[in-house]
């Protein structure tokens, strides 16, 4: 009889540890998506304190494009690093709070499997039918969750190579169309010339 009440407080005691490791990782993600945000108003007060004083000393219009058209490449490198840092930080935390679960899972079935043994131990004669067929749909039950698991993380890494590809492409395209201003601000002064 004092059995199961001490199973109930293993139990309960393993859940509120799962929840703290679970807010314990949500927090520590939150924690990283502030300081980014922090360092990233930081940098963007004193680039604007920089650029506001580069703007006060410009003398003529030509001065005017080529800083204009000399802003566009960087803004657009910063965006997708942003981008970039808080996928990071997001996948980072998603990939924490997965091995947690998987561990739950895996405790879970190592609890039901101890489970069936110990019915099947105290089985009485004649129900070997029904136990096997229980042990077979605990089989493939567990052999449906790994396939699934499997497929997911596979998923998983196909979106992230995308997400890196397009990234990529981004970060081209930003450059040609930095590029493609710096050489019309170019043609624009010494037609002025």
């Amino acid at each position: 009889m004092n059995q199961l009440p001490k199973e109930m407080l293993e139990s309960q005691k393993a859940t509120l540890e799962a929840m703290m490791a679970f807010q314990g990782t949500v927090f520590g993600g939150f924690e990283k998506l502030v300081d980014l945000n922090l360092k990233v108003m930081k940098a963007t007060m004193d680039e604007a304190s920089q650029k506001t004083q580069e703007a006060m000393g410009i003398k003529d219009a030509q001065e005017a494009v080529a800083m204009t058209s000399g802003l566009i490449q960087p803004s657009a490198d910063k965006a997708a690093a942003y981008s970039k840092h808080v996928y990071d930080i997001v996948s980072g935390v998603q990939a924490d709070l997965a091995k947690l679960a998987e561990g739950k899972v895996a405790e879970g079935q190592k609890q039901l499997h101890a489970a069936v043994e110990q019915m099947t131990r105290n089985a009485p004669t004649g129900s070997e039918g029904t136990i096997s067929m229980i042990k077979s749909s605990l089989a493939q039950a567990t052999a449906a969750y790994d396939s699934m698991n499997k497929a997911a993380k596979q998923a998983a890494e196909v979106a992230e190579k995308n997400l890196n590809a397009a990234t990529s492409a981004t970060f081209k395209a930003a450059s040609d169309a930095a590029s493609n201003a710096t050489k019309t601000a170019g043609r624009a002064r010494r037609t002025t010339a």
